[in-house]
């Protein structure tokens, strides 16, 4: 088709074999688009176009993605507000015929139906980082990290150390929106049982007021995801990610608050002292 479809926010432009979804960059556009940019959408992950009457007498006309064909919304599990859905495009009444013949032509060119056996839609490029609550979780593609903040993470992350999980020992990730009560990013390991809070789980990270926002978990989730499911079956394991060395002041600080909770009865002498030394050895 070659064709542009231009809407608030973001803009399709319609190729022989796929939609590719351009999104603008503004004070006003949603931060997911932005940190999106564009994607991609091969016909083959469409299942369906929808148009309808928006707020405001405006018309949206929506791309229907197959289930399993994109790792973005996968992980998003059916939790994004209507606004921050990268599948909608919203217009102005006027052009509704216009919609319509678009969404026509569109359909007409589907083939595909029921859930897809692996990802067409490409999840967001690495390195990929956020801050969470009570960590900082970074991706680089071959492992996940989380590194503890010493104000928010629970003693018993404290414990356990900082941690670093690489893609063949993961099946999955379960996201919960910061939107929604008591949001988190666990990773879900193989072979491992998860029935700890998120707070208390080492494979996972809390989200909170500020922290973890949907534009930089989301996409975050989605890229891990991505790797998980791509994993050939075949492959050996990948090994555990060293941890770098520190710095001394980051060092000093996590010694004094690990001190802390000795003092409060919250780690035993002996974790006490094999944690300090775990953190003498960093440096």
């Amino acid at each position: 088709m070659g064709d542009v479809l231009a809407g608030f926010h973001a803009a399709w432009e319609f190729e022989s074999d796929s939609v590719l979804i351009r999104f603008e960059r503004g004070i006003r556009t949603p931060k997911l688009f932005a940190a999106l940019g564009e994607r991609r959408v091969p016909l083959e992950a469409i299942a369906d176009v929808t148009l309808t009457l928006g707020k405001r007498g405006n018309v949206v006309l929506r791309i229907v993605p197959r289930p399993g064909a994109d790792p973005l919304m996968e992980a998003a599990a059916d939790q994004l507000k209507q606004s921050s859905d990268p599948y909608r495009l919203v217009m102005p009444a006027e052009r509704e015929t216009l919609a319509e013949y678009y969404a026509d032509e569109l359909r007409a060119r589907l083939t595909e139906s029921g859930p897809a056996e692996r990802f067409l839609v490409a999840a967001p490029e690495v390195p990929l980082q956020f801050k969470a609550y009570d960590g900082k979780a970074s991706f680089d593609g071959r492992a996940v990290s989380f590194r503890w903040s010493w104000t928010g993470a629970s003693s018993t992350k404290w414990k356990a150390g900082d941690q670093s999980f690489p893609v063949s020992s993961l099946s999955g990730v379960e996201w919960r929106s910061p939107e929604l009560f008591e949001g988190y990013l666990r990773l879900l390991r193989r072979d491992a049982e998860q029935h700890a809070q998120p707070d208390q789980d080492p494979a996972a990270v809390v989200f909170g007021l500020g922290y973890g926002p949907v534009h930089e978990s989301l996409p975050f989730a989605a890229a891990v995801l991505a790797a998980v499911r791509e994993r050939s079956a075949g492959s050996g394991d990948v090994a555990l990610a060293a941890v770098p060395r520190r710095d001394p002041a980051d060092i000093a600080d996590r010694i004094r608050h690990l001190g802390e909770l000795h003092q409060a009865g919250l780690v035993t002498d002996e974790e006490f002292s094999s944690k300090k030394a775990e953190l003498l050895a960093e440096l």
